[in-house]
């Protein structure tokens, strides 16, 4: 037990430092006792898993597929968690159909005890991780799981609750980014799916209500993950909500500051509630407003602005810089750089070689942030202990040539060993830092030279915010606009 709270909290702080910032809510709809099982869609490989077991206030346990026991680290840490392994088609080739079968079957058995336990387990329904913008086809997997915990806990005992997460990345695959995990309220079950099966249930009759429940499930993740039919429905929907957060702020004359993830998800979730229902009352004058928003959109990318930047340049990077820009660029482009030296020297190469051969071996794009975060889990640590045992070792040599020179190879090579992880960490914020202080000169520099282009989208995103609000006037959508522009609860 011991053991395991020590991984969750090591998976707890390799989350941490992968994401930038994480942002957890929805935690009271978690129950403080009884069992349950977590679903979530599976749009970023083992990431999904770990940000789920980092922000889950009770023990928990993951069915994961067969075939990541075989990832060397990955397959020793889930049998340590205690994940049961399921068993796909392609993940186990070796193992004939009914021999598989018979493997899953034990599989949900084991995590249908845990639930009929009063304990929490967690299935990705789909199957397979993905780079769509909804959730795929989801696997009767769940619905069986749901009918042996059910069958477990016994005919007096209360059904299992089914958890809905909704898991929401601003840059999935990229280090630093932001991440936001939401607990839902558990599912409402109808009665014909929340009564227990009677014993003699024929399997025509089970596998009917199985295929009822799924459904019901992939309905509602859809919901909690705002899911779109493409990502150009995608992309165009926080366009829009950009776009409005940009002209309510211009009208109140405010700055409303930058986007966290919890608000940009909520105010997505606002464009995206009101898209669709007025889609089914007022199709053409939702089509005629993308397209509008569409135009608006190709010619906001053709100057590289976004859509607060047609009111005002960017706020300095970083305030700490100094508050005028060309004060700003001389730290970050010339005073900068040397301290970052042993970062770059020792962490350079490294890092580029975790970033090769993740992409050599993640098979598909979703599994790309996985590799990389095992991959460099294992490799940078032995790069840093490597230079402090060369430092260590030719600081012994130094001290043999040079008595004077204090004897403290140990010191030397933990002090090498610090500045690697501290350099490759300034290392890290520097290049967000320096790409930063370069977007604002660009953006500034286009403020003064495209004054003309930028005063007509100015007006067309007026225009094009009254429409949004027209046509959303009378929904009732998730949230409230605020007078600058945020969106709150």
């Amino acid at each position: 037990m011991a053991g395991r709270r020590a991984l969750v909290s090591a998976v707890r702080l390799l989350t941490r430092v992968f994401f930038r910032r994480i942002e957890v809510t929805g935690i009271e709809n978690v129950p403080a006792s009884g069992g349950g099982i977590v679903i979530a869609w599976h749009p970023n490989g083992m990431v999904d898993p770990a940000l789920i077991l980092a922000s889950f206030p009770r023990p928990l346990v993951f069915g994961a597929r067969h075939g990541l026991f075989k990832w060397p680290l990955l397959g020793t840490v889930l049998r340590a968690l205690g994940t049961v392994p399921i068993y796909r088609a392609s993940d186990a080739a070796r193992l004939d159909p009914e021999a598989r079968r018979a493997a899953n079957r034990a599989s949900l058995d084991a995590l249908a005890a845990e639930v009929a336990r009063g304990s929490f387990c967690s299935l990705f329904p789909e199957g397979v991780s993905h780079d769509a913008p909804h959730p795929v086809e989801l696997k009767t997997g769940i619905a069986r799981l749901f009918d042996a915990a059910r069958l477990k806990a016994g005919p007096d005992a209360p059904s299992p609750l089914i958890l809905p997460v909704g898991l929401h990345y601003d840059e999935k695959r990229a280090f630093r980014s932001s991440a936001l995990v939401a607990f839902h309220p558990p599912v409402e079950l109808p009665a014909e799916l929340a009564a227990a099966p009677p014993d003699d249930e024929p399997l025509e009759r089970a596998a009917e209500r199985w295929r009822a429940l799924v459904e019901l499930l992939e309905r509602v993740l859809r919901d909690v993950v705002h899911a779109t039919d493409d990502w150009e429905t995608h992309y165009l929907m926080h366009r829009a909500r950009k776009l409005v957060r940009a002209e309510r702020a211009h009208r109140a004359g405010a700055d409303p500051g930058p986007v966290g993830i919890a608000e940009r998800t909520l105010g997505f979730q606002r464009v995206w509630q009101g898209y669709y229902e007025r889609m089914e009352t007022h199709p053409g004058e939702v089509a005629a407003l993308r397209a509008r928003v569409e135009q608006y959109d190709a010619d906001l990318r053709a100057l590289r602005l976004e859509d607060h930047q047609l009111d005002r340049d960017p706020r300095f990077a970083s305030p700490l810089l100094g508050v005028l820009l060309a004060l700003q660029a001389v730290a970050v482009y010339l005073l900068l750089p040397p301290f970052l030296v042993v970062g770059y020297l020792v962490n350079g190469l490294p890092a580029l070689a975790v970033l090769g051969l993740a992409r050599v071996l993640s098979k598909e794009r979703k599994d790309f942030a996985t590799a990389q975060i095992l991959i460099g889990l294992v490799f940078f640590p032995i790069v840093w202990g490597a230079v402090g045992v060369v430092g260590a070792q030719a600081h012994v040599a130094v001290h043999e040539t040079f008595p004077a020179v204090p004897d403290t190879p140990a010191l030397v090579g933990l002090l090498l060993v610090l500045l690697s992880i501290l350099g490759g960490a300034t290392a890290v914020r520097y290049l967000r830092l320096a790409r930063e202080t370069a977007r604002g000169l660009r953006v500034r520099l286009t403020r003064r030279i495209r004054r003309r282009q930028i005063a007509r989208l100015r007006a067309e995103r007026a225009v094009l915010c009254a429409a949004i609000e027209s046509i959303a006037a009378g929904l009732a959508l998730p949230g409230a606009v605020q007078s600058d522009g945020r969106v709150v609860i």
